[in-house]
This record gives structure tokens, sequence and C-alpha cells, in this order.
């Protein structure tokens, strides 16, 4: 099998527990979406964060920005909130491209 050349078998034991699955074919895509589910709740979650934190979803946070109606944007506060809310959103749009990948 393709799979005892790649899987260990410490690794083979936690997808067979976290995913009540023998055969390693179906527990890994079911250990992904799992994995997939997680990171894209963390990443909504994130951004979630900062819309409730500036009052509105990124575009328009980034269109104020870029037209420098944002106070203290170069404070490092402000500017490290663009940038992790951008990664938050970047990281949503490619974890829900994952799971469709996956379905």
């Amino acid at each position: 099998m393709l799979y005892e050349n790649v899987i260990t078998k410490p690794v083979y034991r936690v997808l067979s527990n976290l995913t009540q699955e023998n055969r390693p074919e179906v527990a890994l895509p079911l250990a992904l979406k799992e994995l997939l589910r997680l990171k894209l709740n963390e990443a909504k979650e994130r951004k979630l964060a900062f819309e409730a934190k500036y009052g509105r979803p990124f575009e328009s946070f980034k269109t104020a920005w870029d037209a420098d109606e944002i106070a203290d944007r170069y404070s490092y506060e402000v500017e490290s909130d663009y940038w992790e809310w951008e990664a938050a959103v970047t990281d949503e749009l490619q974890l829900t491209e994952m799971t469709t990948q996956l379905l």
C-alpha cells in the first residue's frame, strides 16, 4: 500500500485515533478537512475581531488607508493591525479555496 511508505506508524496511530478510521486513505482526508475547518474558523475570528475594532470590513479600511483617512495609520498598533488583518482575510480566502478542493 502506498501509505505504508509515506505515513509512519506513529502518524498512522494518531490519524486513526483522531478520526476513528483505520484506513489511511480515508483518515488522512478526514484529518485534513478538520484541520482546514479549524484554521478557517481561526482566520474568520481574527478578521471579525478587527472588523469589530475598526467598525468596518477590511476592504473599506484598506480604501480609507490608501486615501490617508486613517488616523495614526503609521502608529505601531494601527499598522500592525492592518498587516495582521490583511493576512487574516488572505488566509480565509486561501483556506476556503483549499476546503472546496477537498470536497
